[in-house]
C-alpha cells in the first residue's frame, strides 16, 4: 500500500510504518515457529479500513491457526487472531472515520487474512462493526467470538420458542469461551442453567455465572445406545459435537431446540432420525463467521445490553503477546477456563 489518504479527515499512512505481530511462520521442513516480529503496513492485505487493535482474544480456532492446521490457514507468514478491536486509523468508506472505535470478529480475520494479533489489520470496511456505547474495547474482546456465537445460540432457541418457564437448559463444554458465556447469558435472562463439563473443579466458577447445576460428560451421555432418553432438556446449547451432541439431542423434551456450533469432540454425529420425527426436536446450526450484518450488529447491541454477562471481569485472564505461547497449548489440551484477551502493544 502506497502513502495515500481517502479523504480530507484521512491521516496519510506510510505503507513503512512498523508494527509487532504474533507471527507464525512455516519452514521447508513443514515445521511451524511462531515468534513475536516486526512488520509494516506494507505487508498487510489490501482493505479499505485499516484498524488500530487495542484487544484481541485466544479461540480454540486461533490455537488451530497458530499450530499451521491446514483447515484454518494455509498461507504463512501469518498472524492469527480471529477478533479484534480498536480505532479506526484510515478508512475508504463513509460508514467510518479516523477514530472511530470498532470490533471485527469473523469474516476471514485471522484465517488466510493476517489477524487480531498485531497491532494493525486492515480489511474490507464490511467486516467492521460499530463499538456499542455499553462496551469497551476490552470488553468487547472478552466477550469475541465466543460471546458472539453464545448470543446467537441464544437467539436461535428463543426464536425456536424455548422460554425460561418451560424447564432446564443444558449447554455443554460448559467451562470454554463460548459455554461459559451462554450459561451467563441464560442464567441472566431466567433460564435454568445445567452446565456441564469435564472440568470437577470448575464447580464453583459455574455457579456464580448462574449454573444451577453441574453436570458431568458421563451424566450427559450415559444411556446414549438407545434410539431415544428420557426426556429432560427443554433446550441445549451444544459446543462439543460428536456423541454429547447425539445424547443431547435424545433427551430434549417434546418440541424442545438444540443449537450446534461446536466439534471439540468430534465433526461427526452419528444418530437416528427418532428425536425430529417422534418428538419434533429441532436442530438449529449457528455460524457466527458470515452471519449477516443486520443480525451482527443487532446481537452485538444485545451484549452491551440486557445481555452483558455480570461477571464479564472475572471471566478473563489478561496475556500480552509474549504470553499467548503458553495458553495455545492449554487451549488446545482443554485447559482454559472462562476467556483469553490478549492486550496489543
Amino acid at each position: 500500500m502506497t502513502a495515500k489518504a481517502s479523504t480530507e479527515s484521512n491521516v496519510i499512512v506510510d505503507s513503512r510504518r512498523e508494527f509487532s505481530a504474533f507471527v507464525v511462520e512455516k519452514t521447508e521442513d513443514k515445521r511451524f515457529l511462531r515468534s513475536i516480529a516486526t512488520r509494516s503496513l506494507g505487508d498487510l492485505p489490501d482493505g479499505d479500513l485499516l484498524v488500530r487493535i487495542h484487544y484481541s482474544s485466544l479461540n480454540y480456532k486461533d490455537a488451530l491457526s497458530a499450530t499451521g492446521h491446514p483447515g484454518v490457514t494455509r498461507q504463512f507468514p501469518h498472524t492469527p487472531g480471529i477478533d479484534g478491536a480498536g480505532e479506526v486509523v484510515f478508512s475508504g468508506s463513509s460508514r467510518f472515520s479516523p477514530g472511530d472505535r470498532v470490533l471485527v470478529t469473523g469474516y476471514d480475520l485471522g484465517m488466510e487474512t493476517d489477524g487480531g494479533w498485531g497491532q494493525y489489520i486492515r480489511i474490507p470496511s464490511e467486516w467492521a462493526v460499530p463499538l456499542p456505547s455499553g462496551l469497551t474495547t476490552r470488553e468487547a474482546m472478552a466477550l469475541g467470538t465466543a460471546g458472539f456465537t453464545a448470543a446467537l445460540s441464544v437467539l436461535k432457541l428463543q426464536r425456536a420458542g424455548v422460554k425460561p418457564g418451560d424447564g432446564e437448559v443444558l449447554v455443554t463444554g460448559a467451562t470454554g469461551g463460548v459455554g461459559s458465556m451462554a450459561v451467563s447469558i441464560l442464567a441472566g435472562v431466567g433460564y435454568r442453567v445445567v452446565a456441564a463439563t469435564g472440568k470437577v473443579s470448575s464447580e464453583a466458577f459455574l455457579r456464580s455465572l448462574g449454573a444451577a447445576e453441574i453436570v458431568s460428560r458421563r451424566q450427559v451421555t450415559e444411556g446414549a445406545e438407545r434410539p431415544m432418553m428420557k426426556e429432560r432438556w427443554a433446550g441445549v446449547v451444544d459446543v462439543v459435537g460428536g456423541e454429547t451432541l447425539a445424547a443431547a439431542v435424545k433427551a430434549v423434551r417434546y418440541g424442545g431446540a438444540v443449537t450446534c456450533c461446536g466439534l471439540v469432540g468430534s465433526a461427526d454425529l452419528s444418530m437416528n432420525v427418532y428425536p425430529f420425527i417422534l418428538r419434533g426436536v429441532s436442530l438449529l446450526g449457528v455460524d457466527s463467521v458470515n452471519c449477516p450484518a443486520d443480525v451482527r450488529l443487532q446481537t452485538w447491541e444485545r451484549l452491551a445490553s440486557d445481555w452483558k454477562p455480570r461477571q464479564l471481569a472475572e471471566m478473563v485472564t489478561e496475556v500480552p503477546l509474549s504470553g499467548l505461547e503458553e495458553k495455545i497449548q492449554l487451549i488446545l489440551e482443554g485447559g482454559i477456563t472462562g476467556r483469553v484477551v490478549v492486550k496489543l502493544p
